[in-house]
């Protein structure tokens, strides 16, 4: 076996979270589900993780309960072009190739099959608008934010409103609307410079209306429905899936959740009987859903939305469940979410943006 590829591999007995962790380190995004260190039992993807907390509304668990258990392989004596119809057909970026103990002797990757070649199975076209809310004061980037409005905080040598936008173009979305407050001409004139080989709409607030207010102006000009975005959080993930996920549930709104471990570095004391010591739990560790900022939203739901009025996707969401309107969740892992919204998230997550660029 090639230890190269040792780095796909994943126990059956392995935890969720060891997994998402273990999928974060690669860029194939799936892993090879194995027992007795080599012998391939499944294979796990994203997608399965994902079907798993959906389902079962929780973060835990052990892989051989998720994964897929009829996996795509091939035998030793594999033709080439066999796995590149297989890679095609089955849009996969990685086949173990197996001996007939289905251990596993190699891993073809589709850049080494197709002559250097990165697939592009992910970056599915999606005709639908993007709104960046971008007019908040950003006080907790200060002092930055007193001369610069937040979208325009450099990283590299972008702004962060581009990396944002650029990773809707890479799904050729070419419709964005930048609600705008403080330091309004200043984004304007820094997007009137760029001169983008794509549409920017301004909506204008003549006073803060919070994460929401200001989508009021977008009643009756949009159809369908559209992503909204805070202007200082990245998701790296599948836009197309999102919205596959979003339509698929029907859902009016969509949450894009991430995945967090948090651990209280204290002993936690229960209590009883008006004061009595129940337990302590030493140093207990959380699994959470995070909201990143990142949503999809049908376009009816701005009917909810009161008119020249400070209000908050929170509040819309409120709205929306009181009425019987369907709100649902998009998990994805920790490492997909970037937050630069504070200075101690900005100092520590420029240097990944800037690997990236």
């Amino acid at each position: 076996m090639n230890s190269k590829y040792k780095n796909l591999f994943i126990d059956k007995a392995a935890d969720l979270v060891t997994a998402l962790k273990k999928m974060d380190e690669g860029a194939e995004k799936i892993l090879f589900v194995v027992e007795d260190e080599d012998k391939l039992y499944g294979t796990l993807s994203d997608g399965d993780i994902r079907r798993w907390i959906l389902s079962t509304g929780e973060l835990t668990g052990v892989v051989s309960n998720f994964c897929t258990l009829s996996p795509i392989y091939v035998e030793a004596n594999y033709e080439i072009a066999s796995v590149r119809t297989t890679m095609r057909r089955k849009k996969v970026e990685a086949i173990p190739v197996l001996d007939k103990e289905k251990r596993i002797l190699d891993v073809m990757l589709f850049e080494n099959v197709f002559d250097g070649k990165k697939s592009n199975f992910a970056n599915k076209g999606l005709d639908i608008p993007v709104v960046i809310m971008a007019g908040g004061k950003g006080t907790r980037l200060d002092p930055f934010t007193r001369i610069l409005p937040k979208p325009l905080i450099p990283v590299g040598n972008k702004a962060i409103i581009e990396y944002i936008i650029d990773k809707f173009r890479e799904y050729r979305i070419s419709d964005y609307y930048l609600s705008l407050n403080h330091k309004s001409k200043m984004i304007q004139y820094y997007f009137d410079d760029l001169k983008p080989g794509y549409n920017v709409t301004y909506i204008i607030e003549d006073k803060p209306l919070g994460t929401a207010g200001s989508l009021k102006y977008l009643q009756n000009k949009i159809k369908g429905s559209f992503f909204l975005t805070n202007c200082d959080i990245i998701v790296e993930g599948n836009y197309a899936d999102i919205f596959e996920h979003h339509i698929s549930r029907n859902n009016d709104l969509t949450i894009v959740a991430s995945m967090r471990r948090y651990e209280i570095p204290y002993g936690i004391c229960e209590i009883e009987n008006g004061g009595d010591l129940k337990e302590i739990t030493e140093k207990p560790e959380y699994d959470l859903l995070a909201n990143t900022g990142l949503y999809l939203l049908k376009s009816e739901t701005l009917n909810y939305i009161p008119e020249n009025t400070f209000y908050h996707v929170t509040d819309l969401i409120e709205a929306l469940k009181q009425d019987g309107r369907r709100v649902g969740v998009y998990p994805i892992s920790e490492e997909s979410w970037i937050d630069i919204g504070q200075w101690t998230e900005y100092k520590s997550n420029v240097k990944v943006l800037e690997s990236h660029d």
